[in-house]
């Protein structure tokens, strides 16, 4: 057989075999990857039987501290049970991390698949033609969001911040329904910093999780002794908002240009289109969400208020 044959069969076979995993007892066929993280994949799978498709979260885990954090956030998903916040279907753990025995776990989350993608591949397309989505739908879409970021800060026994929430961490349902996915970051929301080792890995854990454009201020420069809240949040919320209208966090351009990101988040220096199809409304909106001082930043609730009222305004439905 000829070279070329034999590269043509060995790519049919690739075609042909699928890889496969298990959950609980459930076999699913592995039919593309998704996306990849920093610590996890997110895989396009199967169901064997069904035919269903399903997304696949897996997670390596190197360490015993590596598989806690996959487990909380688990547990995370076992709290909050919000429409616009994705739930997990299954889970279960293989192997066993142990840096020692060099040694890895896998910690795989089955969770719906949404066919129409992300928030962040919406806002690239309408970027390149500049195809401004309607201030209507905008704020209706950003309601639900907000709900979805709700029922993170109204968590029992203690309130959450989601900490990454950005486009990208924003699926789309079929009719346009935002779907808050990945937990990785979750942490309890009021943390008190005492001491400066502490305000160093809260500091370090938020560069490893919390994306840099979206990020709060007291997350770039943590202080030895203060409290963190659960508004993080709405600073994020605030830079997702004016991205769904430009297309863009205000501190992407920053990021691009090569640009200390801290330095301008810290000032907070805001630019807005000369020429805008968008309120004075919406900007205030997003100007009241994206103060410096988290002290004078709305809580959730009055955010969904503010929301709520400029749809009035616009004659939205609520």
């Amino acid at each position: 057989m000829n070279t070329l044959g034999l590269s043509m069969l060995l790519k049919m076979g690739c075609l042909c075999s699928k890889d496969d995993l298990s959950i609980n007892n459930c076999k699913y066929y592995v039919l593309e990857e998704l996306g990849q993280g920093g610590f996890s994949t997110v895989l396009l799978v199967e169901n064997a039987r069904t035919r269903k498709r399903f997304a696949v979260k897996k997670i390596v885990c190197h360490s015993r501290e590596d598989q806690k954090n996959a487990l909380q956030e688990i547990e995370y998903h076992k709290r909050i049970d919000h429409p616009n916040v994705i739930p997990c279907l299954e889970s279960c753990v293989t192997g066993c991390a142990d840096p020692v025995l060099n040694s890895t776990s896998q910690v795989l989350l089955l969770l719906p698949y949404y066919s129409r993608g992300t928030l962040a591949y919406l806002l690239e397309m309408r970027g390149r033609t500049r195809h401004y989505l309607d201030e209507g739908e905008i704020l209706r879409v950003f309601q639900q969001i907000c709900d979805g970021v709700k029922a993170f800060h109204d968590a029992k026994p203690t309130p959450l911040a989601h900490r990454d929430i950005k486009p990208a961490n924003v699926l789309l349902d079929v009719d346009n329904t935002p779907i808050i996915m990945d937990l990785g970051s979750v942490a309890t929301a009021v943390v008190q910093v005492r001491g400066a080792a502490e305000a160093q890995r809260l500091q370090d854990q938020a560069a490893e999780q919390c994306s840099m454009a979206y990020r709060a201020p007291e997350l770039f420069n943590v202080e030895s002794y203060c409290v963190i809240d659960q508004r993080t949040d709405i600073w994020s919320l605030g830079c997702l908002l004016y991205a769904m209208c430009y297309f863009k966090s205000p501190f992407d351009s920053v990021y691009e240009r090569g640009d200390s990101v801290a330095l301008a988040v810290i000032s907070a220096t805001i630019d807005y289109p000369t020429v805008t199809p968008f309120s004075q409304d919406i900007h205030q909106l997003i100007a009241s969400m994206l103060k410096v001082s988290p002290m004078e930043r709305p809580y959730i609730y009055t955010v969904i208020e503010k929301v709520q009222d400029i749809r009035q305004k616009i004659g939205g439905i609520l």
